[in-house]
């Protein structure tokens, strides 16, 4: 199986007067326009996962939301288990429920990826230090679900690899 963590792309600041609610932070309008990219590029090297997952959070919803678009992936389910503050074992433990899939998209914040990502691969969500950058994706396989230490990291793209993979 294979698991994507794709980081929401560039969204605003956090402003308490804005967004007095975090969750509804959403995308910079360039964070948006640059993110299209991305996930055009993406395309190319993942065509098709069998499941889109995402924080229900407003600025990783809408990454899940371009990458539907641009890829012709499945529309983004939301899975609470990727919010920001989230521990990876509830996240793997989430997983559970979409065993028998190949692949599967994961669009959430940090530090909950970043910690995801480190978890799938050393078994401690504190045993690495793996930073995706907003728009970034990671690839993790496994040979079977998704469990802590179980994974090897096959390739990790910031955006800007990804929109240059569009470039003929």
């Amino acid at each position: 199986m294979y698991v994507y963590l794709i980081r929401h792309a560039v969204a605003h600041k956090r402003d308490r007067e804005r967004w007095p609610d975090d969750s509804r932070r959403p995308l910079t309008p360039g964070g948006e326009e640059e993110f299209v990219g991305a996930a055009r590029g993406l395309a190319r090297i993942v065509p098709e996962v069998d499941v889109l997952l995402s924080s229900p959070y407003e600025r990783a919803w809408r990454t899940a939301e371009i990458l539907a678009e641009q890829t012709g992936w499945p529309a983004p389910e939301k899975l609470p288990a990727l919010e920001p503050d989230v521990p990876p074992e509830k996240v793997v433990i989430a997983l559970q429920t979409y065993q028998g899939n190949q692949s599967i998209a994961l669009t959430g914040h940090r530090p909950c990826l970043h910690e995801l990502a480190v978890y799938l691969l050393t078994g401690d969500a504190g045993g690495a230090d793996l930073k995706i950058k907003k728009g970034g994706v990671a690839c993790i396989e496994f040979d079977d679900t998704p469990k802590a230490g179980a994974g090897k990291l096959r390739w990790l793209f910031t955006p800007k690899v990804l929109r240059n993979l569009t470039i003929s």
